[in-house]
């Protein structure tokens, strides 16, 4: 898979002081991969982008990731893809888990789960970029400690390189915004995933993390998180189990873009992006 990915990676490459990351809020079945795959070229091209960073956990049909479909978002332009609490919804992922080196799950789960929680990514003549991955706890499945999972490896990160990127699929916002202070200073960014629901409250932290408490969902915004609408609505309604498929109308990629100082892996600048087919 890194070979097939190698020759159809845009990439302008960092300058000699900054770099620019792209990171994409969980892309959602078809419509997200199609965003993806026809948005990323050009917002790569117009801000610079160095590296991408997509959430993938809801790429195959809505839930879970096969290697098929992250297949599709490392060929797009996708570099490091992060997952979360649907992680195992397709068996075929486990060949990821054991595989891929640039696909990550959540460090807090139980020691033996197979994959990793972090990695690092270098393209030929850049610096190296650590992403890591973390789900929390509050309205979660009960995971271990994720505050006290990121302390086991910060250290040995940070002596390979200043630039980290932590993505905390959670659902709370105190939670997220906590973990964000929590590592101000400490990485380069904080940004949430896992609730499909942008907000505004991007910001560059005193220490210099840059920080989102959700990055939104890549995928149909006419939904309900991706979802067809009436079968939803019938559930709340009916409280009946519906099936939801993926809807398919007025399809956006959401995420946010950052620039960091290379030699000290501080943010220097945040925007959130959202960008139409």
């Amino acid at each position: 898979m890194r070979g097939e990915r190698s020759c159809k990676t845009v990439n302008v490459g960092p300058s000699l002081h900054f770099m620019n990351i792209l990171f994409i809020g969980d892309v959602v079945g078809r419509p997200g991969r199609k965003a993806v795959r026809e948005c990323v070229p050009r917002i790569v091209e117009r801000h610079g982008v160095d590296m991408v960073i997509a959430n993938g956990e809801n790429s195959a049909g809505g839930a879970g990731i096969t290697p098929a479909t992250a297949r599709e978002l490392y060929e797009a332009g996708v570099h490091v893809i992060t997952t979360g609490d649907h992680l195992w919804d397709q068996r075929e992922v486990i060949g990821l888990l054991e595989k891929e080196p640039f696909f990550v799950r959540p460090l807090n789960y139980p020691a033996g789960t197979p994959g990793k929680g972090w990695t690092i990514w270098q393209n030929e003549n850049g610096p190296k970029v650590a992403v890591m991955n973390l789900q929390g706890r509050t309205f979660m499945p009960d995971l271990d400690n994720p505050f006290h999972a990121v302390e086991t490896v910060l250290e040995e990160i940070r002596e390979l390189t200043p630039i980290i990127v932590l993505d905390f699929h959670a659902e709370a916002t105190s939670e997220k915004i906590a973990m964000g202070r929590f590592l101000d200073g400490r990485v380069s960014m904080v940004v949430g995933t896992h609730t499909h629901v942008p907000t505004a409250d991007e910001q560059i932290f005193p220490g210099g993390t840059a920080f989102l408490c959700d990055a939104g969902f890549t995928g149909p915004q006419a939904s309900v998180l991706g979802r067809e609408i009436d079968p939803v609505i019938k559930r709340f309604l009916t409280h009946q189990p519906q099936r939801f498929g993926v809807a398919q109308e007025d399809v956006m990629l959401r995420g946010v873009l950052i620039k960091v100082d290379i030699p000290t892996g501080r943010a220097l600048a945040i925007e959130r992006v959202a960008e139409s087919l």
